[in-house]
């Protein structure tokens, strides 16, 4: 007699789980909620969007302004008026590009790296306060929640 054929939760498809746009609003609930209290621990003198721009040329730069616009996912006038500030600010710097004289490139100056150190400290600070009470088996769910949301967005980003 043969035994049962069995599906192991991990092989079975999301796309086939019962309740999965009940389980998505859920998720997208939490992760809203965790970015907005992430934004409040951030810099009042900065928006979102200022910070974000901060990091992804942080991350990536130097950066054209057409480069930053599609990292961002905004329009390049949009990217424009952003550095616009963060130069102001003193936490971006424009140079030529030497590669096209039309363009320049930006780069993050030492007050945006500090200011972005401050930051991501604050913010990791506030987690690993709510965190510390967690179990092992949470905190090793988190990060593997975290895994899979990079790789989701990542696959997105395609």
């Amino acid at each position: 007699m043969n035994a049962p054929a069995t599906t192991s939760t991990s092989a079975t498809k999301a796309g086939s789980t019962p309740g999965l746009t009940e389980r998505a609003s859920r998720l997208r609930l939490a992760i809203t909620r965790t970015a907005r209290r992430m934004r409040q621990e951030a810099n009042p003198e900065l928006g979102p969007a200022s910070l974000s721009a901060l990091a992804s040329i942080d991350r990536h730069g130097p950066l054209t302004p057409s480069e930053l616009a599609k990292a961002e996912h905004i329009q390049r006038p949009t990217a424009t008026r952003l550095l616009a500030g963060l130069s102001d600010k003193g936490l971006v710097t424009r140079a030529a590009d030497p590669t096209d004289g039309r363009c320049s490139i930006v780069s993050t100056t030492p007050e945006g790296k500090a200011m972005l150190k401050h930051l991501r400290g604050r913010k990791n600070a506030y987690l690993a306060k709510r965190m510390k009470d967690l179990s092992d088996d949470d905190v090793a769910a988190l990060e593997r929640a975290a895994e899979i949301l990079e790789r989701v967005l990542e696959e997105d980003s395609r």
